[in-house]
């Protein structure tokens, strides 16, 4: 893998053309329309993958088995529990009167020229508590969106505040995944990651609160205050609170489920109502669902066919400095993060190779773990297709491109990043 003489220039390009292929049907033409929904992003996704199986190499039964072995991956089962109990979860919540009543909480409880600012800093806090992104963008979009006004323009810049505050704590929480491979990868301790990550993150997350306390303070949202009882907020605060005490995003969206239903119950619903309303959100779920599958067996496809190992062979070829070095860092786990779509499994796969390159170079392991945490998360916030914006966009309603033009914290971040290997000295 750390060579680029493993895998063929041809064949490491043909291995990566399904990520193209994607890109330039479903990017390409949205932005030539100007219209996110333009192509929708199952097609581009099927046109991939039909193009990944015909590229790669062996019998058909056998690449059709690379694309279903990867599609139905432990990891991408787990996820789609949690979008179907996403969806359960805020359709119930959002029959009884639950959002209401916790918008109407929200807006008493903070002023109105806040909102904007203050959702950021509740959405950093609430994921550094839990570790991970997926449950603070369970936990906090439908209030969001419905702070934004379900009609309003608003919305999609609304899901990126959240976005933004999710992978916050995501990148830096003790108990994050991420936070956990990265150091065992470079083998450093997580307070000293967390020290060097935090020289990183907080600038950037400081930059962005200030943009948005001075831009966005007289943002008028589309939510007025609705009428509705305190108490039938209990469901997002028991979500909430089972999310700040660590408790499986499974287990904490069965506690807000079952908390939604004895709400309902108590408000007059009745059982099959209640029943109906989920069903009607467990099937909302379904397009993000295929997109979960189609994407995982693609990006399968890719690791397959060696467009991962050329990647990495090709970008470790050429460097020379302790600056060089940490800036291939960040570009390989970038990279590979953008074909896999998911953070934890790329600093897996170039965390060996990290570390080699850290001690060639004389950066220290928690500065290699810093970058690899830090620019996986960056990209992860930044692509339509991860888990996190494909989720939070779909309890929006909106396309999972909407939110990339208000993504401030991971630009922030990126910024951040690039200072701290410029302020590197240059030589080992």
């Amino acid at each position: 893998m750390s060579s680029s003489n493993s895998v063929s220039t041809l064949r490491g390009l043909t291995g990566l053309s399904p990520v193209l292929v994607f890109l330039l049907l479903y990017l390409v033409v949205s932005l030539v329309t100007g219209d996110f929904y333009a192509m929708p992003f199952p097609v581009a996704l099927l046109a991939a993958s039909v193009w990944g199986v015909l590229i790669c190499r062996g019998p058909l039964t056998e690449r059709i088995e690379i694309f279903s072995r990867a599609a139905g991956h432990s990891n991408i089962i787990y996820m789609i529990w949690v979008f179907i109990l996403a969806g359960a979860f805020a359709a119930i919540a959002e029959a009884i009167g639950a959002v209401d009543a916790t918008v109407a909480l929200t807006l008493r409880l903070m002023q109105a020229s806040l909102v904007v600012p203050g959702m950021f800093v509740a959405a950093c806090l609430v994921s550094l508590a839990v570790g991970t992104s997926v449950g603070t963008v369970v936990a906090l979009t439908p209030l969001a969106v419905s702070l934004a006004g379900a009609a309003g323009d608003n919305v999609p810049f609304m899901v990126a505040v959240v976005l933004g505050g999710a992978f916050f704590g995501d990148n830096l929480s003790f108990i994050s995944d991420t936070t956990l491979a990265a150091t065992r990868t470079q083998g450093c301790d997580m307070a000293d990651k967390f020290r060097a990550n935090a020289a990183i993150v907080l600038p950037a997350a400081v930059v962005t609160l200030a943009l948005y306390v001075i831009h966005y303070t007289d943002t008028a949202l589309g939510a007025p205050v609705p009428d509705a009882s305190p108490w039938l907020a209990l469901p997002y605060a028991i979500v909430i609170a089972a999310a700040l005490a660590r408790l499986n995003v499974n287990l904490v969206l069965t506690l807000g489920i079952a908390s939604a239903l004895i709400a309902g119950l108590a408000g007059g619903h009745s059982l099959m109502e209640m029943c109906g309303y989920m069903g009607e959100g467990i099937g909302s779920m379904g397009a993000l669902i295929v997109v979960t599958l189609m994407s995982a067996g693609m990006l399968g496809l890719v690791e397959a066919c060696g467009g991962i190992r050329w990647l990495l062979g090709v970008l470790t070829a050429r460097v020379s400095s302790r600056r060089g070095g940490a800036m291939c860092i960040g570009i390989l786990v970038s990279l590979v993060n953008m074909c896999t779509a998911n953070n934890t499994v790329a600093i897996i796969t170039v965390g060996p190779l990290a570390r080699d390159i850290a001690a060639r170079f004389g950066i220290e392991p928690r500065r290699s773990a810093s970058l690899l945490d830090t620019c996986s998360c960056i990209v992860q916030c930044l692509i339509p297709y991860g888990a996190q914006t494909l989720l939070a966009t779909s309890l929006a309603g909106i396309s999972p491109a909407a939110p990339f033009g208000s993504l401030y914290y991971p630009w922030a971040l990126a910024g951040a990043v690039v200072v701290s290997i410029v302020l590197m000295r240059g030589r080992r």
